[in-house]
């Protein structure tokens, strides 16, 4: 296998964790957001690394090498993603809708199946987090990105050119996820089972 590449079932298993990876962990996003932008992702620590010479000569001396070191950040727990899954599954037939082929469906069904699935998932998101949009106007409208703006949190498109503060048009406010209660897997539950098979007697 090429380092540039990996397997197939791999990419499948990122293109299916990594939405909703890149929704609970604000650092990943914004890794990805600098690799989208042409720019080198950044290891953990070294963000300081782009201040100039002068701001880094007045740092603090490092910590003797008696006191503990600084624990390094815990991986992303997949199975909490995968409980969110599960609940989108179980409410909205999530899963089931996207898997399916629905090519030769009239849109007059995927429409039906689609308000379905709208009512379910919005019900599980609704119960276990609480979600509230990142700008407050209306989109559509005329807005003003001030600078030191949150990359995460803002998006800019279109010809970006000179420095903030950036004038544009709102097209999509955003969101963000706060107050987050996932149920806990039950113990022995394998949370990569996201909807068991029914077999009915």
């Amino acid at each position: 296998m090429s380092d540039l590449t990996i397997p197939l079932l791999t990419r499948f298993w990122l293109a299916l964790i990594c939405p909703l990876l890149v929704l609970f962990d604000g650092t990943l996003a914004a890794q990805l957001w600098r690799l989208r932008q042409g720019q080198p992702a950044l290891p953990a620590g070294e963000g300081d690394q782009e201040r100039g010479t002068a701001e880094l000569a007045d740092e603090p001396a490092a910590a003797p090498l008696d006191e503990p070191l600084a624990e390094e950040p815990a991986e992303p727990e997949p199975a909490s993603a995968l409980v969110l899954l599960g609940l989108l599954q179980r409410h909205g037939r999530f899963v089931d809708f996207v898997e399916q082929d629905i090519a030769d469906f009239d849109d007059s069904d995927v429409g039906a199946a689609a308000r379905v699935v709208h009512e379910g998932c919005r019900k599980a998101l609704r119960s276990n987090m609480k979600l509230e949009p990142i700008r407050l106007e209306q989109e559509e409208s005329q807005v003003e990105v001030a600078s030191g703006f949150d990359p995460s949190e803002i998006k800019l498109t279109g010809k970006v050119t000179g420095s903030a503060p950036y004038r544009g048009v709102l097209r999509h406010q955003g969101w963000r996820a706060g107050d987050l209660s996932l149920p806990r897997p039950l113990q022995g539950h394998d949370p990569a089972i996201v909807a068991p098979a029914e077999v009915e007697l």
